[in-house]
């Protein structure tokens, strides 16, 4: 289940190494105010989504997405997050 996520980083990380012309996942990593914009769009999208109870997954779908390529293009590594989650647990 959660492979797709770890697709998803795969991508973000193979895109930055090999850029494609057009790609909007490449756009997302080039440019840090897009990127902040759609993460802050998205999760706004998701929360009207759940409060409507209409198109829930598909919203959340484009927060994970976006999310992840937001920290991908900060430099934030998706294993440093879960690092710190995992201590979080009690």
């Amino acid at each position: 289940m959660l492979k797709i996520l770890e697709d998803l980083v795969t991508l973000a990380r193979e895109r930055k190494s090999n850029p494609i012309a057009g790609s909007y996942t490449n756009k997302l990593l080039e440019d840090k105010s897009l990127a902040k914009e759609k993460v802050l769009e998205e999760i706004n999208e998701l929360i009207e989504a759940v409060e409507q109870d209409t198109n829930k997954i598909h919203e959340a779908g484009d927060v994970f997405y976006h999310l992840i390529m937001y920290l991908e293009r900060n430099g934030i590594k998706i294993e440093e997050v879960m690092k710190e989650l995992s201590k979080r647990r009690k």
